[in-house]
């Protein structure tokens, strides 16, 4: 299975050099191996950092562009390989600087919350970033989470436990 993977960060570092190279951008590409973490499961995950100087073109406006990137990576991969390729992509980190100020935001709301004895509503967050904070938060006894409102208007109440 070790090959497996071997061949799969392979295949993900030229597939999306090469659709990186026909989109026009000039980059250098490292595929690591991280470990995350999921309701006290961790797993190994193929993580694609791109580095270049034309980030702002590649993340887009709150990660909208990199979103879409990855999802056009993931299906050029899939047709490269017969398993499920699962990676992410990011570009200068930027992915994993914003998870780990969602988390940091999460605590800080969750002990404000705890402080304050009451309800916190957050910013309207996309479907993985909610997600972030549920994780997060369902490791603290003290609050319970909710996802409220519809669509792009979507955010996550933090409530302390004792209000209910």
């Amino acid at each position: 299975m070790e090959q497996k993977q071997e061949d799969l960060e392979e295949i993900v570092k030229e597939t999306v050099s090469e659709l990186l190279e026909k989109l026009g951008f000039k980059c250098e590409i490292e595929v690591t191996r991280e470990i995350e973490e999921e309701s006290n499961e961790a797993r190994e995950v193929v993580v694609c950092n791109i580095k270049t100087e034309e980030s702002n073109f590649l993340i887009g406006q709150y990660g909208v562009n990199l979103q879409s990137l990855q999802h056009i990576a993931r299906m050029l991969v899939r047709k490269k390989t017969e398993d499920r390729a699962n990676f992410i992509l990011d570009v200068n980190f930027y992915r994993k600087e914003k998870n780990s100020s969602i988390v940091s935001l999460a605590k800080n709301i969750a002990q404000q919350v705890v402080t304050e004895k009451r309800a916190i509503i957050l910013r309207p967050m996309s479907p993985y970033e909610r997600r972030l904070v549920h994780m997060e938060l369902s490791k603290n006894t003290d609050v319970i989470t909710e996802s409220i409102g519809e669509g792009e208007d979507r955010k996550v109440i933090v409530k302390p436990v004792e209000a209910n």
